[in-house]
């Protein structure tokens, strides 16, 4: 993608970012057109989706450098994905009696959280939540819809200025 700080993403599970491929994660659903995307269909809507802000676990690793603002994750960090509730696709605090996402995980793949920008301005409920790019499995098994690198690409690229992801459904 020719947009400075914009990387573009295909279907096949390729980052490209400022002239570099790189291997990437996506929903186990596929990428499905931001027209059909729904909550909990597993999968990444294809959109531009520009880089609102970045979470990390300060206990586990520096703050990455970044483009965008970086603030600490808490245990009580949580998101939203209940679509009933007013709180749809936003963070919240735990405990929360909406069906959630806890951001404080055991597992390593939250440890850094880039918060995309996927139907925030405005909310609409139903349309999917909790879009972000965050860190693979070492075994760059699929996600539940977000956009994942392994950690040093998923660092390198932060620090090289990113400011969002298109991804493509063709």
């Amino acid at each position: 993608m020719d947009e400075p700080g914009w990387a573009l993403v295909t279907r096949d599970g390729l980052f490209r970012f400022q002239g570099e491929t790189l291997r990437c994660a996506l929903g186990k659903g596929g990428v499905v057109p931001a027209t059909r995307k729904q909550e909990g269909d597993g999968a990444t809507p294809a959109a531009r989706m520009p880089l609102r802000r970045v979470l990390y676990r300060a206990d586990r690793g520096l703050a990455p450098a970044c483009a965008v603002a970086v603030e600490p994750l808490a245990p009580a960090d949580g998101w939203c994905d209940d679509a009933g509730d007013r709180a749809y696709n936003r963070p919240v605090q735990l405990p929360f009696d909406g069906r959630h996402e806890a951001l404080w995980r055991m597992d390593a793949v939250y440890d850094i959280i880039g918060i995309l920008g996927w139907n925030d301005d405005p909310v609409e409920r139903g349309r999917g939540s909790a879009i972000f790019l965050h860190i693979a499995r070492p075994d760059l098994g699929p996600t539940e819809g977000c956009v994942a690198l392994a950690l040093p690409d998923l660092r390198r690229v932060l620090a090289a200025g990113l400011r969002g992801i298109s991804v493509s459904a063709g």
